[in-house]
């Protein structure tokens, strides 16, 4: 039996020690074959250009192009490499999250050589099969990409100071609560700083549906509309939860489950 190929990593911070710090844990997993450093976000993309990565390791501030401004660049790669943010900063997993990149995981600094496993194994379960050989005109593969519904949402946990990582497909429904909203998903609540618009904006393609001025819900996740008095309706979810329904959405509702 031919041994699978390991992962080639492409490492990112701006600081030094962190970078040496990194490499050293991604250099000692056993699913990793390679490692290469890039001390800038400019110098990662002229990387990510010539070589074929299958991760990228990416921190999240940096001066000049950041981590976050780099991995929405990856867009417009026609394969690009998974993506693991690291930061010293609790509040970059927000802005990962209004701005909807796709990342596999979100590690903190100092990161751990248990996180590193974890990582590296989330991308390793999404190869669909044996690695190329790297090539210097290749363009960066990662394996197929996951359904939009799961893509990975990384929140900050209250507990801790952790970052709490749920699938899309796992939210029930979204609460705006002044300037944050709450998600809340089969694996508890989390309070994330942002506009409900955004959030509504982003995620309708997946199925969540504005049905009053204060909740999203996630229509895949519904399992009863009731009818009120007075015009409106009561969405029940998987869970049991009620959603009022504004008796303006109503008509509109009944239309998307008809489509």
């Amino acid at each position: 039996m031919i041994a699978r190929p390991g992962l080639r990593v492409l490492a990112v911070d701006d600081e030094r020690p962190a970078l040496e710090d990194l490499a050293r844990l991604l250099d000692r997993a056993p699913q990793v074959s390679d490692v290469v450093l890039a001390a800038s976000g400019d110098e990662a993309l002229r990387r990510l250009t010539e070589q074929r990565f299958d991760a990228l390791f990416l921190d999240v501030r940096m001066p000049g192009l950041d981590g976050l401004e780099l991995a929405r660049l990856l867009g417009q790669f026609a394969e690009p490499p998974a993506v693991v943010f690291v930061s010293a900063h609790e509040d970059g997993a927000v802005g990962a999250f209004q701005l909807d990149l796709h990342a596999l995981d979100y590690l903190m600094k100092p990161v751990s050589r248990v996180r590193i496993g974890q990582a590296l194994d989330r991308v390793e379960a999404g190869r669909s099969g044996p690695a190329a050989s790297p090539s210097p005109s290749a363009r960066p593969a990662m394996p197929p990409p996951r359904p939009e519904s799961d893509e990975i949402i990384p929140v900050e946990h209250q507990r801790g100071g952790a970052t709490r990582l749920i699938a899309r497909s796992t939210v029930l429904y979204v609460k705006a609560e002044g300037d944050y909203v709450r998600l809340v998903a089969d694996g508890g609540r989390f309070l994330v700083r942002g506009a409900m618009s955004d959030v509504e904006r982003r995620w309708v393609e997946h199925g969540f549906v504005r049905v009053h001025r204060s909740y999203l819900v996630n229509l895949r996740r519904a399992v009863e509309i009731r009818p009120e008095l007075g015009g409106g309706a009561t969405v029940v979810m998987s869970d049991g939860s009620e959603i009022p329904v504004a008796r303006r959405q109503v008509a509109d509702l009944r239309r998307r489950l008809r489509s």
